[in-house]
C-alpha cells in the first residue's frame, strides 16, 4: 500500500509562512547590523536562509521594506516587554528604578538592536518617520512614566518641572551608550562598559541618576 502525505491545510501554510517570515527577519537583522543598511545585500540574506531572493520581494516587497520590518520587529519586542512591566503597585522612586533596569538589561541582550538605530539615525529615522505615521510604532514606556511622575509628584517625592519624554532620553541615552559606545569608549579609557564585573554597578547608576534628578531634595533615595 503506498501512503500519500495529504495536502496541507490552511493553518499549515500560515504556520510554514510565519516560520520563513520570522527566519528571513532573524537573518536580515543580523545581516542590517553587521553590513549596515546600504552594504546589507538581500541576496545575501536568501543565501542564509531557506528561501531565495524572489520569496524575500514575496514577503516584503524590497529592500527598504525588509529593513522597515525588522525595525519594527525589534520596537516591538521592546515595547512587549514595556507593556509587560507591572510598576504600579510601586513607590514612584522603586517604579522609575525598575523602568530604568528593564531598558537597561534589553539593550543589554539586544546589541544589533542598537547597531540598527544606530543606523537608523544615519538614514534620518525615515523608515521609523513612516511607521509612526502609519501608527505602528509607539512607547508604552511613556505612559508608565507618565503615571510614575504624577504618583510621585502627588507623594512630595519628584519635582514639579518633569517631562515624561525627558526622562525617557535620559535612560535611554545611558543605557544606549553603554553598548553603542562600548569599543571606542574602551578604546580612550581602557574600561569596557559591558564588563560583566560592572553590570551591577552601572545598572544601580542609572537609577541613581534618574532619582537624584527627579526627587525633589535632589538627593537618591
Amino acid at each position: 500500500m503506498t501512503i500519500v502525505d495529504e495536502p496541507a491545510g490552511p493553518d499549515a501554510r500560515t504556520r510554514d509562512a510565519a516560520r520563513t517570515r520570522a527566519e528571513i527577519l532573524d537573518v536580515a537583522t543580523q545581516e542590517f547590523a553587521r553590513a549596515g543598511y546600504d552594504g546589507a545585500r538581500v541576496d545575501e540574506i536568501a543565501a542564509r536562509t531557506r528561501t531565495t531572493k524572489r520569496m524575500i520581494y514575496y514577503y516584503f516587497g524590497g529592500k527598504e521594506q525588509l529593513f522597515t520590518a525588522v525595525l519594527e520587529r525589534l520596537y516591538g519586542d521592546l515595547h512587549e516587554a514595556e507593556q509587560q512591566l507591572d510598576v504600579e503597585h510601586l513607590d514612584a522612586v522603586t517604579a522609575i528604578r525598575r523602568l530604568a533596569e528593564l531598558v537597561f538589561d534589553h539593550l543589554e541582550r539586544h546589541p544589533d538592536f542598537v547597531r540598527l538605530v544606530s543606523i537608523e539615525n544615519v538614514h534620518e529615522a525615515q523608515h521609523i518617520a513612516a511607521l509612526r505615521k502609519l501608527g505602528r510604532v509607539g512607547s508604552p514606556a511613556l505612559g508608565v512614566i507618565r503615571r510614575t511622575l504624577e504618583a510621585g509628584q502627588r507623594a512630595g517625592r519628584f519635582r514639579a518641572d518633569l517631562d515624561a519624554v525627558d526622562v525617557h532620553a535620559m535612560i535611554s541615552s545611558f543605557c544606549f551608550f553603554r553598548v553603542a559606545n562600548r569599543h571606542t569608549f574602551g578604546a580612550l579609557f581602557g574600561r569596557d562598559l559591558l564588563d560583566p564585573a560592572r553590570r551591577e554597578h552601572y545598572r544601580t547608576m542609572v537609577g541613581d541618576m534618574l532619582v537624584a534628578w527627579l526627587t525633589a531634595e535632589g538627593a537618591a533615595d
